[in-house]
């Protein structure tokens, strides 16, 4: 075989370097996935049954003690309470018992919803049925003839106790409320946005209210547009609320763990690779034969 043939058939040094390179590359190893966050109910599962009991127990009573602020203040109620002092009024019935009747009718909405009721469900019937009379009694002992200032006071008071408790009681992840339950019954069925469920809901129940003889003001409408950002705000709070309203949010910069189908993907991708390596492999070996004869 002649010189000059030999050498057109030696492949570059520089281009067998990087052939004898690419042999000596490992596959990387797939990189370690952070563990899943443990679901919501889980994560406030952990607390232990006493904590999330005395928490849910607290957090009711936090609830009835605002609802009887707000309707101590006389500048208008939340709008189920609009409802509840308009049948009051109309029947000469207690607060408790009414608020208890409407708990009930309520609960049965939930039957063609398919909604569950759970303990949290339940203690929120009994606990606001048995404890507004005695917080409307202390409040009326307490501020017996409020004057404007102090009805703006209790009226603004109310509304921010209202979004602590609500954000307390939930949270511990123990069913919702048989009012929550049928505005969020209502949502999974119809499809429509949770704003213009729960905005249906309490026009309807506000001019049921009126129409009865319920106490419609200025903190009614304070009431819809202020609880929100109060429980929003409260939710942070992770002493209280461990994993928000709806679960763990995600934190920036943390990686999820993978799906199924990325984990096989994956597996796939990284066998394609090693195959090719192994092509590269058995080609630098031809070549470095090629290399090696006269």
């Amino acid at each position: 075989m002649s010189t000059s043939t030999t050498s057109a058939r030696r492949p570059p040094v520089a281009g067998l370097r990087r052939l004898q390179g690419l042999r000596r590359r490992r596959v990387a190893a797939p990189r370690p996935v952070a563990p899943v966050a443990p679901s919501a109910g889980k994560a406030a599962a952990s607390w232990g049954p006493v904590r999330r009991g005395a928490q849910l127990v607290l957090g009711l009573l936090g609830y009835t003690w605002s609802m009887a602020m707000l309707l101590h203040a006389g500048q208008g109620g939340t709008p189920w309470d609009v409802l509840h002092q308009g049948v009051v009024r109309a029947t000469g019935l207690g607060f408790g018992t009414v608020v208890a009747v409407t708990s009930v009718l309520v609960l049965l909405a939930w039957v063609p919803l398919r909604q569950r009721p759970g303990i949290g469900t339940v203690a929120n019937v009994v606990v606001i049925s048995l404890a507004v009379g005695p917080c409307l009694a202390a409040m009326a002992w307490l501020v017996p003839d409020p004057g404007p200032v102090a009805g703006v006071a209790l009226a603004l008071g109310g509304i921010v106790l209202n979004g602590v408790a609500t954000a307390a009681y939930i949270g511990v992840r123990l069913a919702p409320g048989p009012r929550d339950g049928l505005m969020t019954g209502l949502v999974q069925r119809t499809g429509w946005s949770v704003r213009l469920v729960k905005t249906g809901i309490e026009v309807s129940v506000v001019l049921v209210g009126v129409l009865l003889g319920g106490t419609f003001g200025w903190a009614t409408v304070a009431y819809a547009f202020g609880v929100g950002p109060v429980v929003q705000a409260t939710v942070r709070w992770r002493w209280l609320v461990p994993v928000g309203l709806t679960g763990e949010a995600a934190r920036p910069g943390r990686r999820r763990e993978s799906l199924p189908g990325s984990v096989e993907r994956r597996g796939v991708e990284r066998r394609g690779v090693e195959r090719r390596g192994r092509e590269v492999a058995r080609a630098l070996d031809t070549i470095a034969r090629e290399h090696r004869e006269p």
